[in-house]
């Protein structure tokens, strides 16, 4: 659970419970799958809200962002003034609820804000001791926080006593980054330079006047970006989304990650952003003209391959399907995962190549009496296509191939599959049938043979 609503809080259901812990607790309660593109859409007026008080605002994800203060509180007289101005603007537009943290760094105010009861902002006055009493489940990382209870170590204080050699050579990098934030060693908010050649923008003409193909540009725009921040060894930790419609307006936001955007993610938070543009008032009037990816807070921490594995020929890999994918459309370059059902064609659910898949259709771990035995056609047409078999006393006994007949050799079935009756579907019977050329699965029904898979 990610977010519960007032009635379900007050029936005992909390963030974090597992869906099954929550309906354990309330078995009326009905959950929503989360839609974080609608999620994007909705909290952008919030963005929108708080930018008009303090500028450079970074959303972190639909429902959490930095604001760096330090100029605003100057402006507006003092930490309380602006947090109860924040705090207004807040609820005029997203009602009350916020929760709301003040501290000198992202990691510390974030943490004071989960500590903070809605509505009653949580400001730190010293983040060193602050963070030197947090527990270790404040860092997000429940197996990391369970070795290091186990290892006595339950506070954050008590992590940051430890020399930081020796959690680097337990822990890897993980154990490195967790160990920078305990001893209070965060990343800012604040903006920093970049060269001007590290952006990349596309213009188009005529503008797009869809979210679809607007959402697939920002995907190649970010596989651009990645590219070219790959040849200087440089990661981005921010990125500024800035869209021009054909009218000239221009609107521009600002998406920060604690780890470092890799392509996927980044084409991810564009397709949010865009999506929150279209979706708010006002809108890309006339159409997307011009779309620019600009980063910012770049590490130079690259990543830690495992043993045996071959980045440079996983990156090609990538960028050739990338490439495909660019030229023939998004819908041409698809990718599988399983699902269940009885026969081959049903047992897959395909999806657009680097995107997120829906939820399954079928449930992949149902019994599914009925379904085919191991092993799986290596061939499965979209269609069912009718294939010539001669019975002999309900025995086949030659398959034609083409302008030939093949005699069977083996075969093993029927496999009964009762049609979907009250759409007027009749039953059918499944067969695998062996023949010198190869071999098929085929079904029968209504007298006629169909072909739906051929095994390797």
């Amino acid at each position: 659970m990610v977010a519960v609503d007032a009635a379900a809080a007050a029936a005992g259901i909390t963030v974090g419970m597992r869906r099954r812990e929550a309906e354990a607790v309330c078995p009326t309660v009905v959950t929503i799958p989360g839609d974080p593109g609608s999620e994007a859409a909705a909290f952008e007026q919030v963005a929108a809200a708080v930018e008009e008080i303090v500028p450079k605002v970074e959303v972190a994800r639909p429902g959490l962002l930095f604001v760096p203060v330090a100029g605003a509180v100057r402006y507006y007289g003092g930490e309380a003034p602006l947090v109860e101005r924040v705090a207004k603007e807040v609820e005029t537009v997203a009602g009350p609820g916020a929760r709301i943290g003040l501290a000198a760094g992202p990691f510390a105010a974030h943490r004071a804000a989960d500590l903070a009861a809605p509505d009653e902002p949580h400001v730190v006055a010293d983040d060193a001791a602050f963070i030197a009493g947090l527990d270790v489940a404040a860092l997000g990382k429940d197996d990391l926080a369970a070795t290091f209870r186990w290892l006595g170590i339950r506070t954050l204080g008590e992590l940051a006593r430890l020399p930081r050699e020796a959690v680097a050579s337990r822990f890897g990098n993980e154990g490195l980054a967790v160990h920078r934030l305990a001893a209070g060693e965060d990343r800012g908010v604040w903006a920093r330079g970049i060269p001007d050649d590290l952006a990349v923008e596309e213009r188009f003409a005529p503008p797009l006047q869809s979210l679809e193909p607007a959402g697939f540009a920002a995907k190649a725009l970010a596989a651009r970006l990645m590219q070219r921040l790959a040849a200087v060894g440089a990661i981005p930790h921010r990125v500024e989304i800035e869209a021009e419609s054909a009218t000239g307006l221009v609107r521009s936001r600002t998406w920060r990650s604690n780890d470092p955007f890799d392509e996927a993610s980044l084409a991810e938070r564009a397709r949010w952003q865009l999506r929150a543009w279209v979706e708010t008032a006002g809108g890309v009037p006339g159409g997307l003209r011009r779309l620019r990816l600009a980063p910012a807070d770049l590490s130079d921490l690259g990543r830690q391959l495992v043993l045996h594995q071959d980045a440079v020929v996983e990156e090609e890999a990538r960028r050739a399907v990338a490439r495909a994918q660019s030229l023939l459309g998004p819908d041409a370059v698809l990718q599988a995962r399983p699902q269940g059902g009885r026969d081959p064609g049903e047992r897959v659910q395909w999806h657009r190549w680097g995107e997120s898949a829906a939820a399954p259709a079928r449930d992949p771990e149902a019994p599914w009496p009925g379904r085919l035995p191991s092993p799986s056609p290596a061939l499965v047409p979209p269609e069912p296509r009718p294939l010539e078999v001669e019975w002999d006393g309900g025995l086949p006994t030659r398959v034609r191939l083409r302008s030939r007949w093949e005699p069977v050799l083996s075969w093993a079935g029927p496999w009964r599959k009762a049609g979907r009756w009250w759409d007027g579907e009749a039953a059918a019977d499944r067969y695998q049938v062996v023949t010198s050329a190869g071999a098929f699965l085929c079904e029968v029904r209504d007298g006629r043979t169909l072909l739906l898979g051929v095994y390797d």
